[in-house]
């Protein structure tokens, strides 16, 4: 599981995303990126962040350690907002935080160049994903010391909030046109070959393991949080063997699997 910590202080509020992420720190001395239950997004937002973090880290892409973090309600009562007072007290209990890695920049394509087997490989894993959100206006990638990272991620695997139409919905191809990375001839037939044959049943159990039980209890047509584990894993892995089939838009291919 991932580790868990208890947030101490809350620093400011991150108004980068829609979602009001926070600064905090925590006792273990660390300081995170706390993303909220209470938010508008809900549950399902951090699932899915944990879902593709653990699995970006796995694949041996970039990605800030992701932790649980405990709130106390009464953490906000100092906050002069009013929206982040009420964000605290409906956030009680697990949340999520990924590392602060002090000193990132935005990543700029102007002004930083990436290969296009680093393009490749950050492309293939978007559209086994279906992350819509790292788009040339949102790229959703920093750059620290001179290395790319992989940041928010809670808007991918679309297919979970209509469970019914999963593996229809998983199956639809990748629209990559707009991603931030489509300018630097990304290597999708290399990814593919690299990373696909890694995405296997064992690797996506242990990945779902770090989602914890709380975030997954209550979801109709699910009798206990491992059965919906394995409903997390099986788009994936059978997306895995056929996504890079499916990817549109580069180089103004249209790929096979439309």
């Amino acid at each position: 599981m991932l580790k868990e910590v208890t947030a101490t202080r809350y620093i400011t509020p991150l108004r980068e995303g829609g979602s009001l992420p926070g600064l905090v720190e925590a006792d273990d001395l660390g300081t995170y990126v706390l993303k909220f239950t209470g938010a508008g997004q809900g549950r399902k937002t951090l699932v899915a962040e944990v879902v593709c973090g653990e699995l970006a880290r796995r694949l041996g892409l970039r990605m800030p350690r992701l932790v649980t973090v405990h709130v106390e309600p009464v953490l906000g009562l100092g906050e002069p907002e009013q929206q982040v007072q009420d964000l605290l007290r409906s956030s009680g209990g697990t949340n999520l935080g990924m590392d602060f890695l002090s000193g990132a920049l935005g990543f700029d394509p102007l002004a930083f160049p990436v290969s296009p087997e680093e393009a490749g490989r950050i492309v293939w894993f978007d559209a086994l994903v279906n992350n819509v959100d790292r788009s040339w206006r949102n790229p959703n990638l920093l750059v620290h010391h001179g290395d790319l990272w992989l940041v928010d991620h809670g808007a991918t695997m679309i297919w979970h909030h209509n469970w019914p139409s999963a593996e229809t919905s998983a199956a639809r191809p990748y629209d990559a046109s707009d991603h931030a990375l489509a300018s630097f001839a990304p290597d999708i037939a290399a990814a593919a070959a690299e990373l696909a044959p890694r995405v296997t049943a064992g690797l996506l159990a242990e990945v779902t393991a770090e989602i914890p039980d709380v975030w997954l209890t209550d979801e109709p047509g699910f009798a206990t949080p491992d059965d919906l584990r394995r409903a997390y894993a099986r788009p994936l892995l059978a997306r895995a063997a056929v996504v890079a089939g499916r990817i549109q838009g580069i180089d103004g291919r249209q790929e096979e699997g439309k």
